[in-house]
């Protein structure tokens, strides 16, 4: 677990001058009420033994509006700076999963991996917010009362050896509440797994009449979620309990000071360190009070980096090369003898296949589904490796170029493109966020939507809802066929472009696509053609090899 929390505080080390700002004034907070406690302390201690102390009464004052603004200007920082870590940290983890999972979450479930980017990110701010802090400002206070109280060693021992026992409490209870926060961020994460995946497929959910079934699995995934939050509130209970009596032992330890001191020495100078001594318990005992609690809050966030970690460190499927080749000028594309398998024991998708895709040549790729169409696509942008055999672009290996590149060489339209729920224009720009309104239109204008995107009130700034509901099938494909025309990337895949589409739409559309991709190189992976296609060459993928169509 502190493993985990060690590698968490390195990744915001970027973020380092802000944390310390904020630890900075949680610790000035902490000893302004020590401050602020201490005159009023000193002055009754100085009234009681000689009736004076009008000097700490006065002093009191100005401390007494201090206090109010350091504990704003604490929150302030503290929460800026966890704010900042958060944001990065959730950047950070996006840019992880994009390279351990170019393919999409597949069976990491999409309800898992977000619990893991909200969830457990949110659940780390509990390092900094509820552990750090409180550790760091309850020490610093601890030591100021040992010193304030150092004229007198066995009233500071008997104050503040309580105290600093409190501060080790986080750490114990961290160990122990473990194994129960692991619990709950693994409970958390199947609720927002049975609550998600039943409404991302809702159509299929209530067409079967399982919404019943989908929400007793919720009900019970909730009711073990609660049950685990419970057993770790017991815990964090059990910790507070704990510094709640180490803070009045301090207590009791100013009063039995008082009173063996008393015995020796007369009654107004121990009443009056005494008095002092209380004082000192009580402006420790508000940080101090926190300080048992942040351990359970160290072990949520212990258990939430373990899962983002474990998620995080996945090996991406393709191995980035140590010392990448240049790119080559050229664009050939070659597949010599390539063999690849996604589940070895489930055979070869391709065996040994070869392919030659001239620069400007327009490929028709037939094939039946599951007859690793695709999973050509797959390879050559560079999400799965073959493991005989390569691929080259230009004349060199695939393995050698960086994958960013060769993806920039390649425009893809798949069958399941997404529409964003963001602007026509946002859209358009995923690949080529600098492209300038004149591109856009451009690109519109080959799939022949440029006239309606005009007539739209906010035009290029129309919200295209989600999955380009704003627009019908036929139009959320051309506005997809668009995005994937407006980078300058030569080679083009369109990977069953017509999916879902009916008859007649289909149709318009490849027209359209047959007169916005020339120019190109064109690979159209597809289970059959409509005639509207013109290939220079169409070739039939069966048992893992391609064979020239035989009409």
């Amino acid at each position: 677990m502190f493993a985990d929390l060690a590698r968490v505080w390195a990744l915001w080390r970027p973020r380092g001058q802000w944390l310390l700002i904020g630890i900075a004034v949680a610790i000035l907070s902490a000893l302004s009420a020590v401050a602020l406690l201490a005159l009023a302390g000193h002055g009754v201690a100085l009234g009681v033994a000689a009736g004076g102390g009008a000097l700490a009464i006065l002093l009191l004052r100005p401390m007494m509006l201090l206090r109010p603004f350091l504990r704003w200007a604490e929150r302030m920082a503290s929460h800026e700076a966890a704010f900042r870590a958060l944001a990065d940290t959730r950047v950070w983890f996006f840019r992880r999963l994009a390279e351990r999972m170019p393919a999409g979450l597949g069976l990491t479930a999409a309800g898992d991996a977000r619990a893991r980017m909200l969830a457990d990110i949110e659940a780390l701010d509990g390092l900094y917010l509820r552990a750090v802090l409180p550790a760091v400002a309850a020490l610093a206070v601890v030591l100021a009362v040992a010193v304030i109280l150092a004229g007198a060693p066995w009233l500071a021992l008997a104050v503040a050896a309580p105290l600093g026992a409190a501060l080790l409490l986080p750490f114990w209870l961290a160990r122990d509440a473990a194994a129960a926060a692991e619990r709950v961020a693994r409970a958390r994460g199947m609720v927002h797994r049975a609550a998600l995946d039943p409404l991302l497929g809702l159509t299929e959910t209530l067409s079967a009449n399982a919404e019943g079934r989908a929400a007793a699995r919720l009900r019970e995934a909730t009711e073990a979620m609660h049950g685990a939050e419970a057993r770790l509130a017991r815990r964090a209970a059990l910790g507070g309990a704990a510094g709640f009596l180490l803070a009045q032992l301090a207590l009791i330890g100013a009063l039995a000071w008082a009173l063996a001191a008393r015995e020796g020495a007369g009654a107004a100078a121990p009443v009056g360190l005494a008095v002092l001594g209380l004082f000192m318990a009580l402006a420790a005992a508000e940080v101090l009070g926190l300080a048992p609690r942040a351990g359970a809050a160290l072990a949520q966030a212990g258990a939430a980096a373990r899962r983002l970690f474990t998620l995080a460190d996945t090996p991406p499927p393709v191995a980035e090369p140590a010392i990448p080749a240049a790119m080559p000028t050229g664009h050939t594309v070659r597949f010599e003898g390539v063999t690849f398998a996604w589940d070895p024991a489930r055979g070869a998708v391709l065996q040994g296949l070869d392919l030659e895709w001239r620069e400007g040549e327009r490929i028709a790729l037939l094939g039946p589904s599951g007859a690793g169409k695709s999973t050509i696509l797959q390879l050559l942008l560079k999400l799965a490796a073959p493991q005989a055999g390569r691929i080259t672009l230009g004349g060199v290996d695939l393995a050698a170029l960086p994958a960013a590149a060769v993806r920039a060489r390649i425009a893809t339209l798949t069958q399941d493109a997404r529409i964003f729920d963001a602007s026509i224009a946002e859209n358009l720009r995923i690949a080529a966020p600098e492209a300038p309104d004149a591109a856009l239109w451009r690109v519109l204008a080959q799939v022949g939507l440029a006239d309606l995107v005009r007539a739209l009130p906010q035009g290029l700034d129309t919200p295209c809802g989600e999955g380009g509901a704003r627009f019908s099938g036929g139009q959320a494909r051309r506005i997809a066929l668009a995005r994937a025309l407006l980078p300058a990337a030569p080679l083009l895949v369109l990977d069953e472009p017509t999916s879902g589409l009916d008859a007649e739409t289909e149709r318009a559309f490849l027209e359209v696509l047959e007169a916005a991709t020339r120019g190109r190189s064109v690979l159209l992976i597809t289970h059959r053609l409509t005639g509207v296609e013109r290939p220079d060459r169409v070739l039939r993928l069966i048992g893992g090899r391609l064979l020239p169509a035989t009409g």
